[in-house]
């Protein structure tokens, strides 16, 4: 009996052996789900720039407007042309005064700034000649850049 003792003795510790030495099969978990790709929003597109008035006149102001509106100038004027734009942005603006008399066009000056706004603004140019302008008529077209944006006739008398 002893020995079936023993032997039950062993049996029984084999068993809790074998069940302590058990390895459990891991368990498998889904992969978690990924979160939905969110890709930032676009930045708006710039509105860009664009002329919304073209003044001629005989004098401005420190804000860069005209203060005395005209189409037609003296001989000893200075003649001023005050640009509105809109929008914000980078672009380049010009401006080309042209002499015009019997079918000729003749360049008085071009002049041209970059502008970069980020809301309405005003911008000016402008032409002299000291010894006076010859009677006739002239013209200031607008670009920006390089798209007619506006123009003026102008005559001095």
């Amino acid at each position: 009996m002893m020995k079936t003792r023993i032997l039950v003795s062993l049996l029984a510790s084999t068993l809790v052996f074998a069940a302590c030495g058990k390895k459990e099969e891991p368990q498998t978990l889904p992969a978690p789900t990924p979160a939905p790709s969110v890709e930032p929003a676009p930045a708006p597109a710039p509105a860009g720039i664009a002329v919304s008035s073209v003044t001629t006149g005989s004098a401005i102001g420190a804000d860069k407007k005209v203060t005395v509106a005209a189409d037609s100038f003296k001989p000893n004027d200075t003649l001023y042309v005050s640009i509105d734009t809109t929008g914000s942005g980078t672009a380049n603006l010009a401006a080309k005064w042209t002499y015009h008399k019997g079918g000729n066009v003749a360049v008085v000056r071009e002049d041209s700034m970059t502008i970069n706004t980020t809301g309405p603004a005003t911008h000016e140019f402008h032409v002299s000649k000291p010894d006076g302008w010859p009677t006739g008529e002239y013209e200031v077209a607008v670009m920006l850049n390089n798209q007619a944006a506006g123009s003026k006739r102008l005559s001095v008398k």
